[in-house]
């Protein structure tokens, strides 16, 4: 007799809706509350297996967007959670809150501007005296503003990307990595641009392959300590990056749609990957690069 088809599989081309966003445009840094459709974060769909049961994990940007779904999905695999985030982004924060502690699960937050080294040590010192102690930590934040010309692309733009998306990765890094006990997992969050840059993103893409560069070396630096690092490189996701200043306007409504997947990332479809690196079923993976691009890096 035929066996009954599997019904839990779901064609990866038709899982989300892949039609244009409606046009629309947020002020930096955006809110993922105000977009349209809100993203996906797994606030519904993410369902936890223990797999992080008693960790102690800081999430840089842990508001919106990637940086929430993990913290989701951390939070409902057992783990205790610290999220930073810009002030701005404070309706974000509390929401995501909410829904964690109505479930039960501890999340500290705090609010931070992470562009200078010392702001970067109060983190960590936060973190760990909030949850007793640090054991994951997952470099997230992150600025992207396209700029179609060269010509506009100022001093002061370069360097908040930098400080944003290469600086603080390494401040905390440099600040945490004492603290870390043997078995502690370091997640950095890079990009495709680090594949396929894009011709607007000229300071994002160099920033996301500098940091790509930096977690590839810190792996090799604190393995003798029992530290694992890797780096995560997500593609096209539809998050408050995207219409915030990360996409001309006229992409906004086609972001994703000119990529193998013909669709963009929902931000839960990342989190599984990061729920990996973390766990102990990776205790064998370090330094390696994590492309989650729908096809993007293999163009």
């Amino acid at each position: 007799m035929p066996k009954e088809k599997n019904t839990r599989l779901t064609d990866p081309m038709k899982k989300y809706p892949h039609t244009e966003f409606p046009m629309q445009k947020q002020q930096a840094p955006g809110l993922q509350s105000h977009m349209r459709p809100v993203p996906d974060s797994g606030e519904k769909t993410y369902q936890g297996h223990g797999r992080l049961q008693g960790r102690r994990a800081l999430i840089t940007g842990g508001d919106s967007g990637i940086g929430r779904a993990v913290a989701i999905a951390y939070a409902r695999e057992g783990a205790e959670i610290t999220i930073t985030y810009l002030p701005q982004e404070n309706e974000d924060a509390l929401s995501l809150a909410t829904l964690l502690q109505e479930e039960g699960h501890t999340i500290h937050l705090m609010p931070v501007d992470l562009r200078q080294e010392e702001a970067c040590k109060q983190v960590i010192d936060f973190a760990i005296d909030h949850m007793g102690g640090l054991d994951l930590l997952v470099c997230n934040a992150g600025v992207q503003t396209a700029q179609e010309d060269i010509a506009d692309l100022t001093a002061r733009q370069i360097q908040s990307t930098f400080e944003v998306n290469v600086f603080s990765v390494m401040y905390l890094c440099k600040a945490a990595v004492p603290h870390l006990p043997p078995g502690s997992s370091v997640i950095v969050t890079a990009s495709a641009e680090y594949y396929t840059p894009n011709k607007v993103l000229l300071d994002y893409a160099a920033s996301k392959s500098a940091v790509v560069g930096f977690g590839l070396a810190l792996s090799k630096q604190v393995i003798d300590k029992g530290i694992r690092v890797n780096v995560v490189c997500p593609g096209p996701v539809w998050t408050p990056l995207e219409v915030s200043g990360g996409n001309p306007d006229a992409q906004i409504p086609r972001h994703g749609l000119d990529i193998p997947m013909k669709r963009p990332a929902q931000p839960v479809e990342m989190a599984g990957v990061y729920v990996f690196l973390a766990s102990e079923e990776a205790s064998y993976v370090m330094g390696e690069v994590y492309g989650l691009t729908g096809g993007l890096s293999s163009r």
